[in-house]
């Protein structure tokens, strides 16, 4: 089993931002990667659909031997991976927004987060920032539109810049220190975020500390790869592939998939 491969599935393109760390952290390990751009994005769908989609990625997943599933989608976490534990027989990595860190770090006591309408109405979403946000101004934004543009493969458009400056005044009026980003799709926009933010907000996105949690629960099970020779490492998308070329810069195996 140690060779099965890692399955990892997203609403669309955004987990390859999870997907990246876990294979630079994890270099021998085979993995299958979704991409459910056709149904792009899950944040403004309901609970039901969520479950329905994740699923549907899960099974085929499992179809193909994965011994592992990283969620690596906010939303798809917060709605659906109680279920998904509950019902398969494999381990399941969820991704939440990094509230605890940027609440423990924050100087100002103001935190700003940006996440889909689906991560931010979610009742998990909820117990962790109760948990930890004490205190603390916590300056919510729902990304509506940021999802459709990248894609769509207008991550650098000026549409995309529009969105986002509207989305940071409210955060910048309230002095945030720190900005958490809670949707995968989200650190592909970092290098537009930093020409717009002052220098001393920081951003947190948790893709490296999923691909910690990943290889800590390979170890725990016993099922880590230790086979040292070139991995296949496969990424589909049911949508348009190049956006998922251009999002990977050419550096991986990708195909259309109908699923």
């Amino acid at each position: 089993m140690n060779e099965n491969p890692i399955g990892i599935f997203d609403s669309g393109v955004g987990g390859t931002s999870i997907f990246k760390e876990i294979h630079a952290l994890l270099p021998y390990e085979n993995i299958i990667y979704l991409a459910d751009s056709k149904n792009a994005p899950y944040g403004n769908k309901s609970q039901q659909d969520i479950l329905n989609l994740s699923i549907k990625n899960t099974e085929y997943l499992l179809a193909q031997g994965c011994k592992i599933i990283v969620v690596a989608c906010n939303t798809a976490t917060t709605n659906a991976i109680s279920y998904l534990r509950e019902t398969y027989n494999v381990p399941f990595i969820g991704i939440e927004p990094a509230i605890k860190p940027a609440a423990l770090n924050t100087k100002t006591k103001a935190v700003g987060i940006l996440a889909t309408k689906g991560t931010l109405s979610s009742t998990l979403f909820h117990k962790t920032s109760d948990l930890y946000t004490n205190g603390i101004k916590l300056v919510e934004q729902v990304g509506e539109g940021i999802v459709p543009l990248i894609e769509s493969g207008q991550l650098y458009s000026e549409e995309m810049k529009g969105l986002l400056q509207m989305y940071l005044e409210p955060m910048l009026k309230a002095n945030i220190d720190y900005l958490v980003l809670g949707c995968t799709h989200y650190p592909y926009l970092i290098p537009i975020l930093e020409t717009m933010l002052p220098k001393e907000v920081k951003i947190i996105d948790s893709g490296l500390a999923v691909a910690k949690q990943t290889k800590a629960i390979l170890l725990e099970k016993k099922i880590l790869n230790s086979e040292v020779k070139k991995p296949s490492v496969n990424l589909f998308s049911n949508g348009n592939v190049e956006v998922l070329n251009a999002i990977l810069k050419n550096k991986f195996n990708t195909a259309y998939l109908d699923f």
